[in-house]
């Protein structure tokens, strides 16, 4: 089993920027063959939308259109911790943020991932 946890959600104008942080418990080995990591967004009444992903074992991303340029996936591997630095924020970005860990490939598709956080909440008020 791993176990993701998320912080760094909260409220910000739009035009801010808000850092979250993801970072992954248990069986170290399991924690590793799952080394493919990716934030969703959800918002209320939509569905489960793939934001970006990172393979942790080379650093190589994606990024979801809607985010490119703004949102930034990174990685600490001695922390086993994935980041999404959000900048230029808009309210359209108002949503619940869910991190995931699978076995790849890179991507957000969300039939590939095996374990999931419980979520951050991201406010973005125009």
């Amino acid at each position: 089993q791993v176990q993701l946890v998320e912080s760094g959600g909260g409220s910000v104008q739009a035009g801010g920027s808000l850092r979250l942080s993801c970072a992954a418990f248990g069986y170290i080995y399991n924690i590793y063959s799952n080394n493919y990591r990716a934030w969703f967004r959800q918002a209320p009444g939509k569905e489960r939308e793939g934001v970006a992903a990172i393979y942790t074992g080379g650093g190589t991303t994606y990024y979801a259109d809607s985010v490119k340029g703004r949102f930034t996936i990174s990685q600490d591997n001695a922390k086993n911790t994935v980041y999404l630095q959000m900048n230029s924020l808009k309210p359209e970005d108002t949503a619940m943020y869910y991190c995931a860990a699978g076995r790849g490939p890179l991507g957000t598709d969300v039939r590939r991932y095996n374990y999931w956080g419980q979520g951050t909440q991201v406010t973005v008020s125009s």
